[in-house]
């Protein structure tokens, strides 16, 4: 597998809140991928997203590379990452005024180089998987916000809610609450697939079908992330953009 990330802070915001790790584990010939997107303000979003991000990752790492679990239950260690994260972000947040109400949005998981995958998502931020050879792209993820309870309750249409004055608003976040429910999914990568996490700030600047056109021009991860982060940039970026690309 190849990969590749980029993030940016865009054209209007002052700092990045966004911040994402992708690491290999030879011990199980596995990818560990994930993404955070933090709210609460310039200093206390960076370090939610910059702890939880790494909390999640160093979590999973151990239950990885342990000798005592030779087979895996993926659900219940992304889950417990999770929780892990969220304790870490939520203790933080309890540190001072300045952190308080802080918070991050996570993707993230695990892509066996068989092209199994495993993924866990709070918050807004996605997945998706992009097959080059049917030509489709599908959204792994469901977004944890304000615009995705109202289109399920058919308040507002899909198209509504790419407009809505308050689609920026999440109703799950990292470190916000003591506790947070993680949704978890699988998936599976065929040759030539794309798997695909970004923050909000290129989902809402880019549409679904122009990152599937990137993906069937660029092959490469680097230049498929470098073409989609210049669209998002050329296009005014109002948030940070952050763009991860794994290839089978």
């Amino acid at each position: 597998m190849k990969s590749f990330g980029l993030t940016d802070k865009g054209k209007i915001r002052k700092d990045n809140q966004d911040c994402f790790i992708i690491e290999k584990c030879e011990a199980r010939d596995c990818l560990v991928v994930a993404l955070c997107d933090g709210m609460g303000g310039a200093k206390a979003g960076g370090v939610a997203s910059q702890l939880a991000n790494k909390a999640f990752v160093n979590y999973l790492f151990s239950k990885l590379i342990s000798r005592v679990n030779r087979s895996l239950n993926y659900k219940s260690i992304l889950q417990a990452a999770c929780t892990e994260a969220n304790g870490v972000a939520y203790e933080y947040s309890q540190f001072g005024e300045e952190f308080t109400g802080m918070g991050t949005t996570i993707v993230g998981g695990v892509i066996r180089n068989s092209g199994s995958g495993y993924i866990i998502n709070v918050g807004d931020s996605r997945a998706y998987r992009i097959s080059r050879r049917s030509g489709t792209i599908q959204q792994i993820t469901k977004d944890h916000s304000l615009v995705e309870e109202l289109v399920s309750f058919g308040a507002i249409t899909p198209e509504q809610a790419k407009t809505h004055p308050q689609r920026n608003v999440i109703t799950r976040a990292l470190g916000s609450e003591p506790t947070v429910e993680a949704d978890y999914f699988e998936f599976s990568l065929q040759s030539g697939d794309v798997l695909l996490l970004c923050s909000d700030g290129l989902s809402n600047t880019v549409s679904d079908l122009e990152m599937l056109d990137y993906a069937k021009e660029f092959p490469e991860p680097e230049r498929l992330c470098r073409a989609l982060m210049s669209k998002a940039l050329n296009r005014g970026a109002r948030d940070n953009v952050t763009v991860v690309a794994v290839m089978r």
